[in-house]
């Protein structure tokens, strides 16, 4: 993968994903608790298909650039 961005930059575009990610998981966890914990937990199929996403833009940054 080549890239014009730093790596600094790449490195906050993780840790926004991962606080995005954190941020409207927790909600959708409140608003299933609050509103229909009777039920099933929802939520884990947006937690589980995001995190997925998630994993795979970590290791995209973690991996070195082939530059040339």
């Amino acid at each position: 993968m080549t890239s014009t961005k730093s790596e600094a930059a790449r490195k906050w575009g993780v840790r926004i994903h991962v606080l995005c990610y954190v941020v409207l998981n927790v909600v959708q966890v409140l608003v299933w608790w609050i509103f229909d914990s009777d039920n099933h937990f929802w939520p884990i199929w947006s937690i589980a298909a995001w995190g997925i996403g998630l994993i795979f833009h970590i290791w995209g940054v973690s991996r070195p650039l082939r530059t040339g």
